[in-house]
């Protein structure tokens, strides 16, 4: 049931980030020269009415219109989401506001379950340079990408009754997946996401059935300000290229988590210790629950036994590489340091 929970957390986080592209802190390719100096001083946020209205002629551009218009258009919509568990519709609303994004998701099957939340853009990272705090380049943003993912682009898609077009994202290893995306051709704003795995099949799709009357924001779009990175007294000593670590809120209890993204795929990771009653611990092994696949093992460190819990949209080889990557050595050595403390006279 726990695993159960994380998941219907981490489904409704996904949904808005499908439904908004919601790849924070990318700027548009065609405003950075200009603006980037002022962002960098006041990280103010970014200037909506900025954006270039030139239609782009590249994926790599199609690709920061439609992270920029995630920003800033305040929209209406109906969603499907079809995977291993299902069918759900979804009622989406984006709205902004003095420069705070209002985001309300309603599941329109089985029980009714709305979901709202009201923040600034956060601001999260996609290269080890972006530790600074600095909002990141675009063409940063691309090259990272490119690294680790083909891009191509296909135009006169139709996705919803509007004109799209579609940007395909193949992995150049085994341990991710591949990425469809369609644009909407006016706004930029994401109108259909597909999940194919190593097989060629079809994990998830996500579809806007309808999307109404879509507003362009004009003023500036408020960024979260930076959050650190606290430190775990594990390590995580295996990820695919390009995974880096991103900005999560501590919650202070004795669950540790860390959360890796490579800009488009991503893998939450918990580790919590295990208490002698069994009870309390999850089945070792693997689960598929929907999109995301589910990796868990129990490890030994010299202060106990502990559980690490691996989430993400990734194939199960690598989650399970993930989480038998843990590595305690941090543990023992403050272990091993306390003892001698002791022996101290």
């Amino acid at each position: 049931m726990e695993v159960r929970n994380m998941m219907f957390a981490l489904r409704t986080k996904r949904a808005w980030g499908l439904a908004t592209a919601a790849v924070a802190c990318m700027l548009s390719f065609d405003v950075y020269a200009e603006s980037i100096n002022k962002q960098s001083e006041s990280h103010a946020g970014y200037e909506c009415a900025a954006v270039s209205q030139q239609a782009p002629s590249s994926a790599t551009q199609w690709l920061e219109r439609g992270l920029w218009a995630s920003h800033c258009y305040a929209f209406q919509a109906r969603a499907v989401a079809i995977d291993s568990i299902g069918v759900r519709t979804l009622a989406l609303s984006h709205r902004i506001q003095d420069g705070i994004r209002q985001q309300v998701v309603q599941y329109l099957d089985g029980p009714s379950v709305s979901i709202e939340r009201r923040s600034p853009v956060g601001r999260l990272a996609w290269t080890e340079e972006d530790s600074t705090g600095e909002l990141p380049s675009p063409a940063r943003w691309a090259a990272h990408l490119e690294q680790f993912y083909s891009i191509e682009l296909e135009d006169n898609a139709r996705v919803a009754g509007r004109e799209a077009v579609k940007l395909m994202f193949e992995p150049r290893d085994q341990w991710r997946f591949s990425h469809e995306w369609w644009l909407d051709q006016d706004t930029g704003l994401l109108l259909k996401h597909v999940l194919i795995d190593q097989q060629g099949r079809i994990i998830e799709t996500f579809q806007i059935t309808q999307l109404q009357s879509p507003r362009k924001y004009t003023g500036i779009v408020r960024v979260d300000g930076s959050k650190v990175v606290l430190g775990t007294p594990w390590q995580v000593t295996w990820l695919p290229e390009g995974f880096v670590t991103q900005p999560i809120n501590f919650t202070g209890n004795d669950r540790h988590q860390r959360v890796y993204s490579d800009g488009l795929a991503t893998v939450s990771i918990f580790v919590e210790p295990l208490s002698s009653d069994a009870t309390t611990a999850l089945k070792e092994g693997v689960q598929q629950l929907g999109v995301s696949a589910v990796a868990i093992e129990h490890t030994m460190s010299a202060k106990g036994r502990w559980q690490v819990v691996a989430i993400g949209e990734l194939p199960v080889a690598t989650l399970q590489r993930i989480v038998r990557s843990i590595n305690f050595d941090l543990l023992e050595s403050q272990t091993s340091s306390d003892s001698h403390d002791e022996d101290e006279p």
